[in-house]
C-alpha cells in the first residue's frame, strides 16, 4: 500500500518495516546536514560507518589523500580523525574529490538501520526540497514512503521530527489522499508550529541547546539554512553520492 510512515527512532523499526519503501533518513544536528554539505562541496562520496575503528580500517585501503576520516562521539571530534562532524569543516578546499569516511553517534547508525529499504535518501533542512522531490517521485511511481529519524541515543529528537513533518507535509500537498500514521500526523503539527523558524526550533530542542553550550552555535545556523545545499543525497551499496537538482525551493 502506498502511504507515508514516520519512525521517530531507528529503535521503532520492526523487522522488514522498510522493505520495498523509499526512505528518507534524518539527523538534522548534524550528520545528514554534514553529508549534504560535503557532497555539495565536491566530495566524491560519503561512506557511513558504525564505529571509528571501522572507518580507520577502511582508510587503510586507500591512498591517504583520497579519503577524509570524519566523525564525532558525544559531539566532539574523534581523536586522530581529520575532521569532526561540523558542517562548517567540510569546505571545498577540504573535501573536493575525496571520499569522506564518516562515523557519528546517531546518524550513521540510522543509515545502517535502513538497509532493507528499496531506496534511501539523506534529508536535512539544507537539502529539503531535493529530498521532497525524491519522495514525491517515489509516490508517483506507486511506492510507499518512510521517514526515519536518527533521534538522540534512541530518544525522541524535536528537530528530526519537525523536519519529518515538513517532508511529509510537502509530499501530501502533492498527493493529498495518501494514508499516514499517527507519528506522521504528530510531526506535521511540529512543522506547523516552527515553519521556517529553525533558530527557534534549535533553541528549544534539547540537542540544539547542548550543541550551543558545547561551542557549536555556528553549526546551528548552518544546519538551519533551508535549501542552502540543493543536492539529492542517495545511499546505495553502502555509499552516499550526491546529484545536484533543480527544484522549486521552499518545500
Amino acid at each position: 500500500m502506498v502511504r507515508v510512515d514516520t519512525y521517530l527512532s531507528p529503535a521503532a523499526l520492526a523487522p522488514s518495516a522498510l522493505a520495498g519503501a523509499v526512505v528518507a533518513v534524518i539527523d538534522v544536528l548534524r550528520a545528514s546536514t554534514t553529508i549534504a554539505v560535503a557532497l555539495d562541496a565536491g566530495a566524491r562520496a560519503v561512506i557511513p560507518f558504525l564505529e571509528p575503528e571501522d572507518a580507520r580500517r577502511a582508510a587503510q585501503g586507500h591512498a591517504r589523500g583520497d579519503v577524509l576520516l570524519a566523525g564525532e562521539r558525544q559531539m566532539r571530534a574523534i581523536p586522530g580523525f581529520d575532521v569532526g562532524n561540523s558542517p562548517l569543516e567540510f569546505t571545498s578546499d577540504v573535501v573536493q574529490g575525496r571520499t569522506v569516511l564518516l562515523t557519528t553517534t546517531n546518524g550513521t547508525r540510522a543509515l545502517h538501520a535502513a538497509h532493507e529499504a528499496a531506496e534511501v535518501h539523506v534529508a536535512s533542512f539544507v537539502n529539503v526540497s531535493a529530498s521532497v522531490a525524491a519522495l514525491s517521485a517515489a509516490v508517483a511511481q506507486g511506492r510507499g514512503v518512510a521517514i526515519v529519524c536518527a533521534a538522540s541515543a534512541g530518544q525522541f529528537s524535536l528537530e528530526d521530527a519537525t523536519l519529518a513533518g515538513r517532508l511529509a507535509d510537502a509530499v501530501l500537498q502533492r498527493h493529498p489522499s495518501l494514508p499516514i500514521d499517527d507519528a506522521t500526523r504528530t510531526c506535521r503539527l511540529l512543522h506547523e508550529r516552527y515553519g521556517d523558524d529553525t533558530a527557534r526550533l534549535f533553541a528549544e530542542a534539547e540537542h540544539g541547546r547542548a550543541l550551543a553550550e558545547a561551542g557549536f552555535a555556528a553549526d546551528l545556523a548552518a544546519c538551519g539554512a533551508i535549501d542552502a545545499h540543493p543536492i539529492a543525497c542517495r545511499y546505495r551499496d553502502s555509499i552516499i553520492v550526491g546529484a545536484p537538482v533543480t527544484v522549486a525551493l521552499g518545500a
